[in-house]
């Protein structure tokens, strides 16, 4: 059974500031900048998926020039130094670190899944019977960067049916 999520917005946008003063941007010099724009652009995502009292997907999203400074960043090195399997794993953690902050959030039982990662067009990044329930949308150095929530459709539609 699938309880309603506990996270909001609010709770996503504090989880993701701590992940950029941690991780991306320590020194406060390039902060997330948020747009509100639910629509922005797209080339590459990462994924976890709850399951258990919540189901659905935390989503990291951005352009594939952010990902490449995001990886930088996260390796301390250099952005042409980063290579395609440190881009992968980098957008993998940081969909992973936010998913387990959100799954922290949830009543016992919810289960994290391993990262998804897709270095490919917005296109092919589909997540099938959910939808968005909230996120996070700004840039960062410019370039788009996201952090979405979904949530399962048969999960919600089971709970209005009671």
């Amino acid at each position: 059974m699938s309880v309603e999520v506990e996270v909001n917005e609010d709770d996503l946008a504090e989880m993701v500031d701590q992940v950029w003063e941690s991780y991306l941007d320590p020194e406060g010099i390039n902060p997330f900048i948020p747009t509100y724009d639910e629509n922005q652009p797209s080339e590459v995502h990462s994924s976890v998926s709850i399951s258990g009292s919540w189901t659905g997907h935390l989503v990291y999203a951005c352009s594939t020039l952010a990902a490449r400074r995001a990886a930088a960043a996260f390796l301390a090195m250099e952005p042409d130094e980063v290579s395609e399997d440190d881009l992968s794993d980098v957008l993998g953690e940081l969909a992973n670190i936010v998913g387990g902050n959100v799954k922290a959030m949830l009543p016992p039982g919810a289960l994290l899944s391993l990262p998804q990662v897709a270095l490919a067009p917005e296109s092919t990044a589909r997540y099938p019977n959910t939808e968005r329930i909230g996120g996070v949308y700004g840039v960062w150095e410019g370039e788009p960067v996201s952090i979405s929530m979904w949530q399962s459709r048969a999960v919600k539609n089971e709970e209005e049916s009671k």
